[in-house]
């Protein structure tokens, strides 16, 4: 039986969110549901070095698989307050309204930050769409108000941001060291890189004449991870 909450105290009228990127390595999460969408919040916080429990008395074969393989801990039975105690996160993934009502209350009152998919205003947190090359990362997020821009403009950002950008990322962070110790001299390096044809290069995958442009403006040897 469903405890009685004041459901209307969940709900916010305004939602302003503060862009944060948050390290779970090692921390438990919790994912309430076994379907598809549960599936797809779980691979991402595997992807993040989570340590991930799935609520839920049956499982995707995907999820079966994760279990099968000890990626998971699989807690095979409807949902109960105590499964999210000592989480970092909850993520809500369930099909069905009250559930998500409950754990969403529950959460707040362990303190823990929630996220109910497709429900912003009973989420701590919301996830943005994301387009990843390697380290970089860029989040696009619409306040919750729709899911359909955010996938319109990541689609636009993967067509213009393509895969050299991991590379020249990786660059860059070899050179940080030196770039932080002078600063001026760092920012006309980055400006120059830039500016030198470097990522049309990397594209071209023409290594050795990347690393000599990268020689000729910085006088630094650099090591390149093809990816």
């Amino acid at each position: 039986m469903y405890r009685q909450y004041n459901y209307a105290a969940l709900e916010r009228k305004t939602l302003k969110y503060y862009p944060v990127f948050w390290d779970i390595a090692d921390k438990k999460c919790v994912v309430v549901g076994g379907g598809e969408v549960a599936a797809r919040k779980v691979k991402r916080l595997l992807d993040c070095g989570a340590k991930v429990s799935v609520v839920s008395p049956e499982l995707t074969s995907e999820l079966a698989a994760l279990k099968d393989a000890d990626m998971i801990n699989h807690i095979a039975s409807e949902y109960l307050s105590e499964f999210i105690s000592g989480a970092a996160l909850v993520i809500g993934a369930t099909d069905d309204e009250k559930t998500n009502l409950v754990i969403s209350h529950d959460a707040r009152e362990k303190g823990i930050p929630v996220n109910i998919v497709d429900d912003p205003q009973k989420c701590d947190f919301i996830l943005p769409s994301i387009v990843e090359r390697g380290d970089l990362v860029i989040a696009i997020g619409t306040g919750g108000n729709s899911p359909a821009l955010a996938r319109h403009l990541r689609e636009e950002l993967e067509s213009r941001y393509g895969a050299e950008y991991e590379i020249f990322l990786q660059i860059l962070g070899r050179l940080r060291s030196q770039m932080t110790k002078n600063a001026g001299a760092g920012r006309s390096w980055f400006d120059s890189l830039l500016s030198s044809g470097i990522l049309e290069l990397i594209r071209k995958k023409d290594w050795e004449k990347v690393k000599k442009t990268v020689r000729e403006i910085t006088g630094q040897e650099v090591k390149i991870d093809i990816v």
